[in-house]
């Protein structure tokens, strides 16, 4: 081998093992912070049987002691009226505790990504990327029936749990985009909040049994599935929602990538149509007066639709890597083009070498913040990993 391949070898050794001890450092503080909640809620934890018993040990004392109050203010109002005595009491003695939902899981989502790391921010950005709905039988005797008439549709939301999150939620986050500044997590799409339900529009591809193969992978394997519904343009896409009591505001100028991954399918109802079929005519109405109502104003924060898009290149090593390996070189592309670090890792350890798996494969790469570029450098086999097969097309990675 040539002595300044070797020397970009080495180089690129020595950057992975510089990156796998901050990942080391890394999960040492989340395993620290693991320990922390643990041992809070360890604390805090109480079975059924003693929590039922507790607080029938409280409501008993506080009905003793609400007696024990009513009897002194009869006593000292006896000759006044009861009634001041009875407005000043607490009927029953209950509190106000905090209301919680349980949900149970109707089944799980098998993903390339085996961890957080480089999973695709939005199902868009995943649109190569196979994924596959595996509904347990443990909701329905035939859980294939609850998918009859799905595949007549193109697209579907899943509804589900980011299970992988254990950090305490917060009210303002800060959005990759923001480059560090922070927002109100609702205001974002941050898997981080108080009830962490992920909401994904992906492109069905094939439904056999109780399972559904789909397109446009944003969520990490073992993902547990809390709903599917059907994608229905007329009633999904704001565009095209009809209000005759608002005044239409074309989207941004530069919106038009945000809008583009929003459009109705091909072969769906064009605007019109959908218009028509909602009722609207331009001579319908009193006197045939009334004019065809505009769509409703869709408006986003310009951060939102601003491009942050990356130069992705693959050094030759890595392109014979591409090809031994047989993995599809586009699927890397869009994860990378759009820029997996978290703004922590953009900002300490910019232009750094990063790594991240993809099924079966780790792939290395050298960002260049200046550049607004990155290289991929290598794309290796994993050794020792069992990754769920996801077997399929071309755009499958």
């Amino acid at each position: 081998m040539h002595e300044d391949d070797l020397k970009s070898q080495l180089t690129i050794a020595r950057n992975e093992i510089n990156n796998l001890r901050q990942q080391v450092r890394n999960l040492q503080h989340v395993q620290r912070k693991d320990i922390e909640t643990i041992n809070r809620l360890l604390q805090d934890f109480r079975c059924e049987g003693c929590a039922s018993k507790n607080k029938g040990v409280k409501d008993k004392a506080a009905g003793e002691k609400e007696t024990q109050e009513h009897q002194r203010e009869r006593a000292q109002e006896q000759g006044q009226g009861h009634s001041q005595g009875q407005s000043n009491c607490n009927p029953g003695g209950l509190g106000h505790g905090e209301d919680l939902a349980h949900f149970r899981p109707i089944g799980v989502i098998r993903t390339a990504f085996p961890e957080k790391r480089a999973v695709p921010r939005q199902s868009i950005v995943g649109s190569r990327l196979r994924g596959i709905i595996q509904l347990n039988d443990g909701v329905f005797t035939n859980p294939e029936h609850s998918l009859e008439g799905l595949g007549d549709f193109s697209h579907l939301w899943l509804i589900y749990h980011f299970h992988r999150n254990n950090a305490h939620p917060k009210a303002k986050v800060a959005p990759p985009r923001l480059g560090g500044e922070r927002v109100g997590v609702f205001s974002t799409r941050s898997p981080h909040r108080p009830c962490p339900i992920g909401l994904s529009l992906v492109e069905i591809e094939k439904i056999e049994n109780a399972t559904i193969s789909f397109f446009g992978t944003d969520m990490v394997d073992g993902t547990p599935v809390l709903d599917i519904k059907p994608y229905i343009p007329y009633y999904d896409a704001p565009s095209l929602s009809v209000d005759s009591g608002r005044s239409s505001a074309g989207p941004h100028e530069n919106s038009l990538d945000f809008y583009d991954s929003r459009q109705e399918p091909d072969g769906e109802e064009s605007d019109l149509e959908l218009y028509g079929a909602a009722g609207f005519s331009g001579n319908s109405g009193v006197g045939g007066d009334a004019v065809l109502p505009p769509p409703s104003a869709v408006r986003v924060p310009n951060w939102v639709v601003a491009s942050h898009r990356l130069s992705v290149t693959f050094n030759e090593h890595a392109e014979a890597q591409l090809k031994e390996l047989q993995v599809e070189k586009q699927c890397i592309v869009d994860i990378l083009e759009a820029d997996p670090r978290s703004v922590y890792l953009r900002t300490k350890y910019g232009s750094q070498i990063f790594t991240f798996q993809l099924r079966e494969v780790t792939v290395t790469c050298k960002f260049d913040d200046k550049a607004a570029s990155v290289t991929v450098v290598q794309v290796r086999r994993n050794e020792n990993v069992q990754v769920t097969g996801l077997d399929g097309d071309p755009r499958s990675a």
